[in-house]
């Protein structure tokens, strides 16, 4: 029965919602998992002081909270400032009769600086005086919520899994070496696109905006040789692949709305080397916390570079060995790109 008889055409309708239906059950499954229950899970926080007081307070909130908070006391205010630049504790609660203060960093989650508040706040109220709470890293004026970066990541993804559509299928025809080549050309438009976006467009940065640039190519570059690579083992299934991998475990784990620390484990596992946390990460590091720990989010943006080499290595080896036909690139070639181009746009 082929695809021109009206119970053909049908069939092969059905086949292909099958795509989008798993993505919406995928897509379901990663947000809502994800971020439905923010709690937090061994939140790293501080007390102020060094006295028996301090270790008292520290101990009585410890014992309240559970498995939420990891609570510790730091000798004074400096060494709590310099611990949540370091990104070490993520609150710093500075005990006084008559004037409790509160230190956060804001550009590190948002999320988790008013997770912190919500803790914090009943332990000063037992002392009748207003908590001041003192953010000692703001994100940038252009991005007052400090969720400027994710939303950029997002447009970075998108721009790099669509190219893929494009690259794998309408591609198909050309050679391997010839498609990893435009997959990096591509990745570096995506990565200034970026730059002119968390710059001179949005003001997401105010300084680290060629250090945001190379990251945001290393990130589109993995993505897109990843893609392509893929496609050659995928095939049609390539547009649902790619948003497994980059959407729906990325976006969840990067950060961007709630840190691990308010996660489960799954996602809160998935944090420490998916390639999107990496961007995040390094991204608020390099403007916002003196570069600490960048070297490591670098080395996670690299090793999934590394990877989209592999994996498009794979395909060109697999794709040799083959020798396909001139012929694939006629006949049932065009409708199926221009199908799986279609997933993508519709995603």
């Amino acid at each position: 029965m082929g695809p021109d008889t009206p119970r053909g055409a049908l069939r092969h309708v059905l086949t292909h919602l099958l795509t989008p239906l798993l993505m919406c059950i995928g897509m379901g499954l990663a947000y809502l998992g994800a971020f439905s229950q923010p709690e937090p899970h061994e939140l790293p926080v501080a007390v102020v002081g060094s006295g028996p007081s301090a270790s008292t307070l520290a101990h009585g909130i410890a014992g309240k909270a559970g498995d939420k908070l990891a609570v510790r006391t730091v000798a004074d205010r400096d060494a709590a400032v310099r611990a949540l630049r370091h990104q070490d504790i993520f609150g710093a609660y500075v005990p006084d009769r008559h004037a409790p203060e509160l230190l956060v960093a804001s550009a590190g989650s948002d999320t988790t600086a008013v997770a912190v508040q919500k803790v914090f706040t009943p332990v000063a109220a037992r002392t009748g005086a207003p908590l001041k709470v003192t953010d000692v890293a703001r994100p940038a004026d252009g991005d007052p919520t400090g969720q400027g970066i994710f939303f950029l990541l997002v447009a970075l993804s998108i721009g790099s899994y669509a190219s893929v559509a494009v690259l794998g299928a309408a591609g198909a025809v050309l050679p391997m070496r010839l498609r990893a080549a435009l997959a990096v050309v591509t990745s570096l438009v995506v990565s200034v696109l970026g730059a002119v976006l968390a710059g001179p467009v949005f003001h997401l940065v105010d300084h680290g905006l060629g250090g945001l640039w190379g990251m945001a190519w290393a990130y589109s570059a993995g993505i897109l040789l990843v893609g392509v690579g893929l496609h050659t083992f995928l095939k049609r299934w390539t547009t649902l692949g790619m948003m497994v991998l980059f959407v729906m475990l990325n976006f969840t784990s990067a950060g961007g709305v709630y840190r691990p620390e308010l996660q489960n484990g799954f996602f809160a596992g998935l944090h420490s080397f998916w390639n999107g946390a990496g961007f995040v990460e390094g991204t608020r590091s390099l403007v916002y916390f003196d570069s600490n720990g960048l070297g490591g989010h670098v080395l996670t943006l690299v090793l999934w570079l590394v990877v989209g080499l592999v994996v498009t290595a794979a395909a060109w080896f697999v794709e040799t060995r083959k020798r396909r036909p001139a012929a694939v690139g006629h006949g049932g070639a065009g409708s199926a790109a221009e199908e799986e181009m279609e997933e993508a746009v519709g995603v």
